[in-house]
């Protein structure tokens, strides 16, 4: 079955709660000083099958000092019931409850005209016309007008009808989004602990789900669930869902809190929104208080005009709030409703002067949500994951896409490093290259996420990576005649040595060149691999070496120490010690005290 959420709005005492019972036969006054004095102080709850649909009814109370408790029920629902009572006709809260229902963009309805038995025909037909012109040019506009009686059922019948009629015209919701639901009840059921209510906004929950509690940010356990009273395994978006929660005390909820998928979404401080203040309201202040109201949660918030119709909202407390969420405004004193609107962004950057982000609210509002994405990682100096994107737009298909980043900005980081390697080889035209992490530290600061140089050097086919070192495709050492013969010279001296390799001083003096070029002819050769580097001022010929490893793997598994070694080679221990040492680097020995192991 289709599940559809019903509110109520209308003035106090004109029928509303009496509506829904006659509806339903549930009674949505709970509290006792309801049933005593006869209205409704809080929300109440109710439900009817109609197939194919299945309606949930919220219902609100209308006296004015209760309307903070009437826009903790409105919010999420699918279409709303306006009662005007036919004794009465139109009164202060029902303007004040109607303009809500306008504010938060609920889309359709049902004008009920309530008491209909009160009344002769004629005077029933007048308050039909005062409705009817009321709601003219609103989306109530051409809605159903029903009279009934709740006394004696007269006109449920036809009221029946139009719910299914209009019920026809709500589209249905996904099950497959992100899970969010609003707590507008908290409440303790003896044998089961802790246990909250709301209307599932988007998305589903199944017995056993992790969920998190914000704002507390608590991970929490769906330990059962009902819908319309009866226990489910699972509940989908647009029904009223009792959720049974494991490791919290009732105690610790409260309604305006909200229930998430895990580690999806985190609660917001600083919103930027548009806004629509109801005719003759005062404008709003720069830097003034207002009541913000959003869902079933309510805070104070200070406005920071940015231009238009768009503002910053500053909220004393953090709410889930995601773009497009809808919400209403209250002066701070006295409390009416002013205005209300939608959220732009739920992160805005702060540092950003009031004009460029009343332009910056504005691309967010008219770009698809492609756009939004791709402004909102251009935004970032090294791109953002995939679950913040979802925390900024609650878009649960970007889950598991990975890192984000624009590929202009790459680009421009492949540019510098060209460049950087451009003027280095010109600097350094016996060098190979530089070193990776040398050339990353010159191009991303330190807290760029490290795997984004490799996206940097995948996309760069002019960057060569050849070990540790990268040079451009187009960079080859090329030597001077000079330079070759001194490289030649130098490895000579190298090779003719042995184990008894000169200072490295030595050979940069025989080199016939400056000190500066033989010393980058040594690097040279030490990363073509012709020299290896054993110590600080050691350098062997790799010929030598390859000896020596030979010479050693004829004693494999024998013992030696520093004496035999120095025998066997016939080096000092000048040469000795800084061999050994290398070689159990190498893993050729293991020291075992004073003796090694050959492997």
């Amino acid at each position: 079955m289709k599940n559809i959420i019903a509110g109520t709005a209308g003035h106090i005492d004109h029928g509303k709660s009496s509506l829904i019972r006659a509806l339903t036969g549930i009674d949505t006054d709970r509290l006792e000083e309801e049933k005593r004095r006869g209205i409704s102080i809080d929300i109440g709850f109710a439900h009817l099958t109609l197939p194919p649909f299945h309606f949930g009814f919220v219902d609100v109370p209308g006296h004015e000092r209760f309307v903070r408790n009437m826009l903790a029920g409105i919010g999420g629902i699918d279409m709303v019931l306006l009662v005007i009572a036919a004794d009465e006709s139109i009164k202060p809260q029902t303007r004040e409850h109607f303009e809500i229902c306008r504010l938060l963009e609920i889309p359709r309805g049902i004008v009920v005209l309530t008491k209909s038995d009160l009344v002769d025909q004629e005077l029933l037909t007048l308050v039909r016309l005062e409705a009817e012109e009321f709601v003219a040019g609103s989306f109530l506009q051409g809605a159903p007008v029903v009279p009934v009686s709740s006394a004696t059922g007269a006109g449920l019948d036809e009221l029946k009808a139009a719910l299914r009629d209009v019920a026809a015209r709500v589209p249905g919701r996904s099950a497959a989004g992100l899970f969010r639901l609003p707590i507008d009840r908290a409440f303790t059921m003896s044998g089961f602990g802790a246990v909250v209510t709301g209307t599932l906004q988007s998305g589903s929950v199944r017995v056993e789900d992790e969920v998190d509690l914000h704002p507390l940010g608590r991970r929490l356990r769906v330990r059962g669930l009902q819908v319309h009273g009866s226990a489910v395994e699972r509940a989908d978006a647009g029904q009223r869902t009792a959720i049974n929660l494991a490791g919290i005390d009732a105690h610790e909820l409260k309604r305006g809190m909200v229930l998430a998928s895990a580690g999806s979404l985190a609660p917001s401080s600083v919103i930027d929104a548009q806004v629509q203040m109801l005719p003759g309201a005062p404008k709003l202040k720069h830097r003034g208080p207002v009541h913000f109201h959003a869902a079933a949660a309510e805070t104070v918030a200070e406005v920071r005009i940015l231009g238009g119709d768009f503002v910053r909202l500053l909220l004393r407390d953090p709410m889930v709030l995601l773009p497009g969420d809808r919400f209403i405004l209250r002066q701070f004193s006295p409390v009416v409703t002013i205005g209300g609107g939608a959220v732009v962004d739920n992160s805005p950057p702060v540092q950003v002067r009031s004009a460029a982000a009343g332009a910056r609210a504005q691309r967010m509002l008219s770009a698809s949500f492609q756009e939004r994405v791709r402004l909102l990682v251009e935004e970032q100096p090294y791109g953002c994951s995939a679950e913040e994107l979802i925390r900024r737009t609650g878009a649960l298909e970007l889950a598991g896409s990975g890192w984000h980043i624009s590929e202009q900005r790459l680009q421009q980081w492949r540019t510098a490093a060209e460049t950087v390697l451009r003027e280095f080889h010109a600097a350094n035209p016996l060098q190979p290259g530089l070193n990776r992490e040398e050339l990353r530290t010159r191009i991303l600061p330190s807290e760029a996420p490290a795997f984004l140089w490799e996206r940097v050097l995948g996309g760069a086919p002019s960057i060569v990576s050849e070990g540790d070192v990268l040079r451009l495709v187009t960079h080859r050492v090329q030597l001077k005649s000079e330079e070759d013969d001194a490289a030649c010279r130098m490895e000579k001296l190298f090779r003719d040595s042995g184990l008894a390799v000169p200072a490295v001083n030595e050979v940069l003096a025989a080199s016939g060149i400056e000190t500066a070029r033989a010393r980058a002819l040594l690097q040279m050769l030490q990363k073509q691999r012709r020299l290896v580097r054993v110590s600080n001022d050691l350098y062997f010929h790799a010929d030598a070496l390859d000896l020596l490893r030979s010479l050693l793997a004829q004693r494999k598994g024998a013992r030696f120490g520093v004496a035999e070694f120095k025998d066997w080679t016939g080096v000092s221990r000048k040469y000795a010690i800084p061999l050994l040492e290398y070689l159990d680097r190498e893993r050729v020995t293991r020291r075992e005290g004073n003796e090694r192991l050959i492997l």
